[in-house]
């Protein structure tokens, strides 16, 4: 079946617009940027930062020599221990906080938690694991299991060290070796260390006055209680809300999922929003058996170089978007405008400009959706998200905008007031009117572009000479090929690190994950002790990523405050979408000819 364009809106005027999103973002930009939100700690770590699907067992410190220690048992960490099983490396540990393997999938229990991109293309190795998702945008439980089995078939489940905290990481000269230190006594002397930690994995709050002083629940989104709601993981039906008042903090990815079930089964239901998502439709079909049948060797490779294409890039002539759905239309428009007339030779500038009126006509048609699908008019407009496509994460639902049509459900619009006023004992203060809730969920997302040490969480990482790695990155990351960085031998980051980007996240993680362990295979083969960057081969890596690089501010300063830009910053240093400016297939070639020289250009070796 193929892909057709969208039907948009094809009279828009774009100055109007434009000026729309500037006033929109404007009145929700805050002076105090990150600080607005704040991690847990004290007495407010045990109620959001502890585990609540799995008691945390008493061990005995462990004292070893090892390998390699992978920080992280999400994608990232499980992508890069498979390829390490695969180069032959096995003698391995991954460490993490939480219980089991999944990362974002083992804390994210709330109800509705779906894939909110396409899960043929999300989960990786389904042609390795033989697997197939149930459908096109796969439950969270099921991406659970499905991450735990990977695990379990390579071989590196039960090595793992579960809620587990490193807390420190230190280069020993003597042993060239890592010292890794945890909150469990551990004293683990690792030859490399692989940070796999994640964006996803650090919950952050609200900095709202009074937010100590209720009197009722309150937790997380990613500590879900059902203990309190009712319901459970695979059957949220939670009928313990029946006689409460609720509030959700956030329109996000996570509430437009969780927002219809709390909706459905609350007495009343107060939803909280700063600045709308955009929600298109979400055909949500079970995986056809017959397609299935029909897949010949090498299709998700082929479907997810489609995806990045359809989703990042820009599709070839010949080619036709295989996703079709809310992250692919845009292009797919585009696409179907410049065939039918024959394909006209444009200038990058050109190309842009015509890019960004069909990214006007896509965000409108998603306002026409709301106005078709939300009674109450002044509630509609609240809900219209005014700014660029890829300014908040594009989202989909069926369920979230007719919630807003219960009687028992209502929308708090903040965008004024830039926020909560306060937190009392018995609720919420919005504009000088209380609201009284029997409980306060926190939809605030997670510290994915705030200052590195917040993220990771690891108090202490030193490196030669006792240097910490947040001061050798005071404006941002400086390494080579985005994994390794001169002073931090034998230390190796799997995220969104000065390399290529894909569309998809578990694709992108594994490419880094099997250039990680191509390097500490050969280092061990070769019986290298320590291996580094030069400051050199860094130094040229970093001056060639930067010319190249494509700049991306005058876009940030157009989109209102959230996690992409850092809550509003102009040039945040650690944004998430700043990558290789020749894009993913070149990027990926600059790295298979390095390894194929098979020398380790730029690399320090000591034996």
């Amino acid at each position: 079946m193929t892909c057709q364009p969208t039907r948009t809106p094809a009279e828009i005027d774009i100055p109007s617009l434009r000026e729309k999103y500037r006033v929109e973002r404007e009145k929700r930009l805050r002076p105090d940027g990150q600080r607005q939100y704040f991690r847990p700690s004290g007495e407010v770590v045990a109620s959001y930062a502890a585990d609540p699907h799995q008691p945390i067992e008493k061990r005995e410190p462990i004292s070893e020599e090892i390998d390699v220690i992978v920080l992280g048992a999400g994608w990232g960490g499980i992508m890069a221990a498979y390829h390490l099983t695969q180069a032959g490396v096995t003698n391995f540990r991954n460490v993490d906080t939480a219980g089991d393997f999944g990362g974002v999938w083992y804390w994210n229990r709330y109800p509705g938690i779906q894939c909110d991109n396409e899960s043929y293309c999300y989960l990786p190795l389904l042609e390795e694991m033989g697997f197939m998702p149930s459908k096109k945008f796969a439950d969270g439980w099921e991406i659970y299991e499905y991450a735990r089995s990977i695990a379990a078939k390579f071989g590196f489940a039960d090595r793992a060290l579960f809620h587990t905290h490193i807390n420190s990481l230190r280069w020993d000269e003597k042993l060239n070796r890592w010292r890794v230190g945890t909150n469990r006594g551990d004293d683990i002397r690792a030859r490399f260390v692989i940070n796999a930690c994640g964006v996803l994995n650090m919950p952050k709050l609200p900095s709202i006055p009074g937010i100590d002083k209720f009197k009722g629940k309150t937790f997380h989104t990613a500590r879900w209680d059902y203990a309190y709601t009712g319901g459970s993981y695979q059957n949220p039906v939670l009928d313990k809300l029946a006689d409460k008042r609720v509030a959700i903090v956030g329109t996000g990815a996570t509430a437009i999922q969780a927002v219809p079930h709390l909706g459905k089964y609350a007495e009343h239901l107060f939803v909280v929003q700063r600045t709308p998502s955009s929600v298109d439709e979400r055909p949500n079909p079970p995986t056809n058996a017959e397609w299935v049948k029909s897949l010949e060797k090498g299709w998700q490779k082929r479907r997810q170089a489609n995806f990045h294409r359809s989703a990042m890039e820009f599709l070839r002539p010949d080619e036709t978007d295989l996703v079709c759905d809310i992250w692919t239309e845009i292009t797919r428009n585009l696409h179907a405008e410049l065939a039918a007339e024959g394909w006209p030779q444009l200038t990058p500038l050109e190309f842009m400009a015509r890019r960004e009126v069909v990214d006007y006509r896509v965000m409108e048609r998603l306002r026409h959706r709301i106005d078709d699908l939300v009674r109450d008019k002044q509630t509609a407009e609240a809900l219209k998200p005014y700014y660029r496509f890829l300014c908040k994460r594009p989202l989909s639902s069926d369920d979230f905008y007719p919630t807003f049509n219960r009687s028992n459900v209502s929308l708090i619009d903040v965008s004024q007031s830039k926020g909560l006023e306060r937190i009392t004992e018995k609720g919420f203060v919005v504009a000088g009117m209380e609201y009284a809730v029997d409980c306060i969920i926190f939809a605030s997302g997670f510290e994915v572009t705030s200052d590195l040490k917040r993220r990771w969480g690891v108090d202490i990482v030193q490196g030669r000479g006792g240097k910490s790695i947040y001061d050798h990155w005071p404006e941002g990351y400086e390494t080579l090929h985005g994994t390794m960085t001169h002073e931090f031998p034998n230390q190796f980051y799997i995220g969104y690190i000065q390399g290529g980007l894909n569309a998809s996240v578990t694709e992108q993680f594994g490419q880094q994950g099997y250039h990680i362990a191509y390097i500490i295979s050969q280092a061990l083969e070769r019986k290298v002790t320590a291996v580094e960057p030069s400051k050199q081969a860094q130094d040229e890596y970093v001056r060639h990523f930067r010319e190249i690089e494509i700049d991306l501010s005058e876009f940030q300063r157009t989109c209102p405050p959230g996690y992409f830009n850092n809550e509003g910053e102009e040039k945040p240093k650690w944004a998430l979408f700043r990558g290789y400016g020749y894009g993913w297939d070149a990027f990926q070639k600059l790295l298979k000819e390095w390894r194929d020289k098979g020398d380790m250009e730029g690399l320090v070796l000591t034996r």
